[in-house]
Parts: C-alpha cells; sequence; structure tokens
C-alpha cells in the first residue's frame, strides 16, 4: 500500500455488547459534520449474507466467482469469497488495503479487538468483564458509562470519556486526528 495514501485509523475495542456500534452511530455523523470523509470497517465473527438466493448477486457468488463488485447509482459492493479456506479470518492490513483511501479522512475500525492499532476501548463496568486498557497499550481512551478508579485510570495513563456523550467522543478523535502522533494514526498498517 501507498504510504503517501494512507488514512488515520482508530479503532472501538470492547466486549460483545458494551455499546461500539451504537456509539459508532452517534460519532460518526458529528465528524462527518466537521466535514470528513469517514471509512468504517466492522469485524465479524458471524456469517453475512448480503443478498437473498433470488438476487443475481447471490447468484454469481455461488456460481464460483472469488470476487463480485455490485455497482448502483447509490452504492458500490465488493465480495470476497475464500472457497478455499475455512474459517479464515480476515487480517486488519488486508480489509485497509481494499479501501479506497483516497476518498477517506479518517478511518473507524469496531472490533479487531487483539490486532495493533490505536483504539478506544468501549467498556460497561456492569457487565464484569476486564479492563482491556489494563493489558493494551495501544488503548488511548476509555469511554465508559461508570466509575473507574481514580487509581486506575491514573496507572493507564489514557483519557476517560463519557460513554453517553458521544460528542465528547468525537471531540477526543477530532483532536487525535490534528494533534496525535503519526505513529499513533498510521499503527493498524503494520498490524498483523
Amino acid at each position: 500500500m501507498d504510504s503517501n495514501k494512507l488514512t488515520p485509523v482508530i479503532g472501538f475495542a470492547g466486549f460483545s455488547g458494551s455499546g461500539k456500534t451504537t456509539l459508532l452511530e452517534q460519532v460518526i455523523p458529528q465528524i462527518k459534520a466537521r466535514g470528513l470523509r469517514v471509512g468504517v470497517l466492522k469485524h465479524s465473527h458471524h456469517t453475512i449474507e448480503p443478498d437473498p438466493p433470488t438476487k443475481d448477486s447471490y447468484r454469481l457468488r455461488y456460481a464460483g466467482s472469488d470476487q463480485l463488485l455490485l455497482a448502483t447509482a447509490q452504492r458500490h459492493m465488493l465480495f470476497f469469497e475464500y472457497h478455499d479456506v475455512e474459517n479464515r479470518e480476515p487480517a486488519l492490513t488486508e480489509c485497509l488495503a481494499q479501501l479506497d483511501h483516497s476518498r477517506l479522512d479518517v478511518i473507524l475500525v469496531e472490533g479487531f479487538r487483539d490486532a495493533t492499532l490505536t483504539k478506544i476501548e468501549v467498556h460497561r463496568p456492569s457487565y464484569g468483564k476486564p479492563l482491556l486498557c489494563q493489558i493494551d497499550n495501544n488503548i488511548v481512551a476509555l469511554a465508559t458509562d461508570g466509575a473507574v478508579e481514580m487509581h486506575q485510570r491514573n496507572e493507564m495513563n489514557i483519557e476517560t470519556l463519557d460513554l453517553n456523550q458521544p460528542t465528547h467522543v468525537a471531540q477526543f478523535i477530532l483532536h487525535w486526528l490534528e494533534h496525535g502522533s503519526k505513529e499513533q494514526k498510521y499503527r493498524a498498517y503494520s498490524s498483523n
């Protein structure tokens, strides 16, 4: 990938049900309101079927195509089919390479929790899950709806954001885009 055309990448990591998608859904319009073009890369552990069996694109995919680009006036959808590999997990760098970086100012990643990329952790203490930021040095902020012990925050040296204030999360991202280190912004491109 041409390093001159890389787009800053920040992830949203958290356990299932923590509210990552809901937060992204609220943050994206606020970033777009600043005139930025936002790409989203979402990892899923579920099998996806974006079109019903009666549609031509479904029929062509299941006829054996390895890649299918479905193009309309409103959107394009690119399908990659991996017929020869079972339970193939996508690599973050591979997925990033498939995006058109010339049309993006920032890429928000949901999932890829264990990948090496700069992240905001989404955490709800009421779920009883451990804090990822205690073991992941790539987490630069913690978006939470509960109290985090002051000594934990000081030890982690990361910013704490109110999960119920998506405006604050969007402002954090905008500040990070303007003032964050180049290493943080492009860390995902060296990810495994």
